[in-house]
């Protein structure tokens, strides 16, 4: 897995690259929030789960069914995150799914069950390119840790980045917004 550094980087760029006429900021907090929830089935290894069980790490909660919950409660409190019921859906559906998605492109663990609860087979990205994360903060602290900490940089911070500026630069609001500085500055 990622770290939870690096889980919110998703939505924190598409959010911010949408800007706040379409991502509020409570809406962008609620989206980093749900980018990390599906961790926390972390817990099942405290209560005896087994990771390759449906409820186990990299389980239930990193499916799409999981993620749409997550979205319908988004949609739930859209009035409370200061956005339409559609976008808090959306935005907080695809935060949580990213979580997933992540996951899979990283080179350890079990995979993801990502069509639970119609099958539970766990699956990979063709690619897996990011290096899988410890669990645990004391296994995170050594040299293992900088180089999940470089390959997530390279794999997803860069990347998200990188979307996040194109996204506020073909923002709509953006282009009248130049063009009427444009008008002004040549009077």
């Amino acid at each position: 897995m990622p770290t939870i550094l690096t889980h919110p980087v998703v939505p924190l760029a598409i959010g911010l690259g949408l800007g706040t006429g379409v991502v509020s900021r409570r809406l962008l907090l609620a989206g980093a929030a749900a980018s990390i929830l599906p961790d926390f089935d972390v817990v099942a290894f405290k209560l005896g789960i087994a990771y390759a069980d449906a409820f186990g790490h990299r389980g239930a909660s990193h499916s799409l069914a999981f993620a749409l919950l997550i979205g319908l409660l988004a949609l739930a409190c859209a009035r409370g995150l200061r956005a339409t019921r559609l976008t808090a859906f959306v935005f907080v559906a695809l935060s949580t799914l990213s979580h997933a998605v992540l996951d899979m492109f990283t080179n350890g663990g079990l995979g993801v069950a990502m069509w639970w609860p119609l099958a539970s087979e766990r699956l990979f990205a063709p690619w897996r390119v990011i290096e899988v994360s410890p669990i645990g903060i004391s296994r995170f602290l050594t040299e293992r840790g900088l180089a999940v900490l470089q390959s997530e940089f390279v794999w997803v911070w860069l990347p998200a980045i990188v979307a996040g500026v194109m996204l506020a630069a073909i923002r709509p609001g953006r282009a009248r917004a130049q063009t009427g500085s444009l008008r002004s500055s040549r009077h």
